[in-house]
């Protein structure tokens, strides 16, 4: 039977941070699930929430829709759409198959000097992200953006458009998009922070089966993590 949809009357423990967009805000309510699969979302509560107009929260919905985290029926509005949770775990498995080997042909095919000077500022950048005194959510949107263009980069270096569109494929559920920082824990991210450093190692060396391994290694600790984080939320009693 298909979900019933239903609107969202709990308000969210969101709090109103510098530097952090509406729409970033949003993403992480999401994908966090505070906000449930098959739940209807509202301009005006959701505006109430946030504790902005409606304007921004109107194009952050757009923005989401865009990227396959809302559904959209004309009349009726956006709602949160729901992805199975073995349907994830399996864009997970080809994602660390089809990054793994993006690492691998990276390594034997070597970075350009503009890349690697591009990896090295923004492993430094994570590293200060990681060990700042910022707010969790800000480090959480920060590190987003940083952990996507180091998985840009080496996905883009072999220039394989199969790699390419098979990442593009399995980043349809959204969940597996690497902008998309799931179940953002701390000490999980630093660990991944580290997986980056070794991975881009591996490439610099040329070691293409170790820079294979790694990344695999790396996108499934992320799968890992991932599935945690739902039981996580699956075993929370509502109140």
């Amino acid at each position: 039977m298909p979900q019933k949809q239903r609107d969202v009357t709990k308000p969210l423990a969101v709090v109103r941070l510098r530097g952090i967009s509406t729409t970033e805000r949003l993403r992480e309510a999401l994908l966090d699930q505070q906000l449930p699969p098959g739940a209807r979302l509202k301009e005006k509560q959701l505006s109430h929430m946030f504790g902005v107009s409606r304007t921004p929260i109107r194009a952050a919905l757009q923005s989401l829709a865009g990227e396959g985290l809302l559904d959209y029926a004309p009349h009726k509005g956006y709602t949160v759409r729901s992805f199975p949770l073995s349907e994830i775990v399996d864009a997970y498995e080809m994602r660390a198959l089809a990054e793994g080997l993006a690492a691998r042909l990276s390594a034997e095919r070597g970075l350009s000097n503009t890349d690697r000077a591009r990896i090295i500022e923004i492993l430094a950048k994570g590293d200060q992200i990681l060990e700042s005194n910022s707010e969790l959510p800000q480090q959480r949107a920060a590190y987003a953006g940083i952990n996507d263009i180091f998985h840009g980069i080496i996905r883009n270096t072999p220039g394989s458009r199969i790699v390419t569109a098979v990442i593009r494929l399995c980043e349809r559920i959204p969940q597996t998009a690497a902008h998309n920082v799931m179940a953002f824990d701390l000490e999980d991210a630093r660990r991944r922070q580290q997986d980056h450093h070794q991975i881009y190692e591996a490439i610099i060396c040329r070691e293409p089966k170790e820079a294979e391994s790694l990344m695999r290694a790396h996108v499934n600790r992320v799968k890992t993590s991932m599935i945690r984080a739902f039981a996580a939320l699956a075993s929370t009693p509502e109140c």
